[in-house]
């Protein structure tokens, strides 16, 4: 499903440069459930933004689904994003000016579906993530958790074949964070290739397959037992 060779990412910073990214080489196949993890300002959200075209500002290969990202202009790489990728955002990215059951339909509203199907998919939703009674509301009017479970609910509407998540449980209590993880897993079960950046060994725990990035490298992948010896060659 992804390919990433030699991916880098630096930002400027007085007469020279601060890499965030540094020849990360990475293929995730379709139907895993991979967590990506690593201390603060490691790269793993710098990382995770590139993997779900919200960042262009990176060299290197990158293809998805057979598809060369790198080739694409921004306005391409956005109608992929829309079709295929469903994204958790750790500080939510509501619309403020939409109320619940609004702001879960859009991303239907990129699909060919009829509006009766879509208020159909929106009600089914409401009621798997136990919030019906707050349809109406606005973004505002909802608490931190609330405002979570609505980003997940709208990033999991259109079922995406490619389900990005970061801190997807930070702001939720215990109980609520295991079911989102167990239906996460669900999703993962269907066919949904996962990839989640979290803190939490827990969380972690749903996955299949554990990436640890350090100061921008990725040193160490349970996939590829040998990459912590390899990255300490390149550095």
């Amino acid at each position: 499903m992804i390919s990433l060779e030699n991916i880098e990412r630096s930002y400027k910073s007085g007469a020279g440069q601060t890499w965030v990214l540094r020849r990360i080489y990475l293929k995730i196949e379709p139907g895993e459930f991979v967590t990506i993890m690593g201390p603060s300002g490691a790269g793993k959200s710098s990382l995770l933004n590139i993997l779900a075209l919200l960042d262009d500002q990176w060299a290197g290969g990158y293809w998805f689904n057979g598809e060369a990202i790198h080739s694409m202009n921004r306005k391409q790489r956005s109608d992929l994003a829309r079709r295929n990728i469903g994204m958790v955002f750790q500080s939510y990215h509501l619309l403020d000016d939409l109320n619940v059951a609004e702001n879960i339909d859009l991303p239907l509203s990129y699909k060919n579906i009829s509006r009766s199907e879509r208020q159909s998919l929106v009600a089914d939703v409401l009621d798997r993530f136990n919030i019906v009674g707050k349809k109406d509301l606005y973004p505002n009017q909802l608490s931190g958790g609330q405002q979570q479970l609505v980003g997940i609910a709208r990033a999991v509407i259109h079922r995406p074949s490619l389900l990005v998540a970061d801190e997807p449980t930070g702001n939720l209590h215990s109980s609520q964070a295991k079911e989102i993880m167990e239906l996460f897993q669900d999703l993962n079960r269907q066919g949904t290739t996962i990839v989640q950046v979290t803190h939490s060994e827990v969380n972690a725990g749903f996955g299949s397959r554990v990436l640890e990035v350090r100061d921008g490298w990725l040193v160490r992948d349970t996939a590829n037992p040998g990459l912590s010896q390899v990255t300490e060659v390149k550095a």
